[in-house]
């Protein structure tokens, strides 16, 4: 009888051990969401995680109900390690495993705070960020890619999403520039 039990022992205590090793995989998710809980933004790099959208929401209004009072940085829910800052009317989220080390996940929720603080000229608001979502979802995949934390320097990102936005022929100097030379050539005609 010992013998039987022995070897799914060692069975369980192996998958313990796997489930234990490192992974360069660390965020789960990460989301944006207002003072209301309503999601601005989200991104779930594990599918088998929360596979619906119904199931992402409801997860997000429970992390929410959580942590929109608490005065804490870090919550434990539904056996995820979450990470957490409030800014005026957003709360950002980033969501690991329950093994993840809150400090790797505190470093993505800073760099993506202070990139976007720096890219939205500090005005870290509701309004400003939906105005700018095109350059928020750039800043969240400079930082992550498929639940890889690739950058974790604020400055560093934001140069590369600065790079990204000079690449794009209607970047905000570009736009300016066309804007000033149509009202150079409505001035000339009007003077003809």
């Amino acid at each position: 009888m010992t013998a039987q039990t022995c070897p799914r022992q060692h069975q369980r205590t192996t998958m313990e051990i796997a489930s234990l090793e490192p992974s360069l995989y660390t965020v789960k998710a990460v989301f944006i969401l207002d003072n209301d809980g309503n999601r601005l933004l989200s991104k779930y790099y594990d599918t088998e995680l929360y596979p619906s959208m119904k199931e992402q929401k409801n997860f997000e209004k429970n992390v929410f109900n959580k942590t929109h009072k608490a005065d804490n940085e870090i919550a434990f829910v539904e056996g995820m390690t979450i990470v957490y800052k409030c800014s005026i009317d957003l709360f950002f989220y980033v969501v690991g495993s329950a093994q993840e080390n809150e400090l790797m996940l505190m470093a993505v929720l800073n760099c993506l705070f202070e990139s976007l603080s720096q890219i939205l000229r500090k005005d870290v608001e509701r309004r400003c960020l939906l105005d700018n979502i095109d350059g928020v979802f750039l800043v969240v995949d400079e930082i992550i890619d498929g639940g890889v934390i690739l950058e974790s320097d604020p400055q560093q990102v934001i140069q590369k999403v600065n790079y990204r936005a000079d690449e794009n022929p209607l970047s905000e100097q570009s736009v300016a520039q066309i804007m000033q030379s149509a009202k150079e050539q409505i001035k000339w005609s009007i003077l003809k």
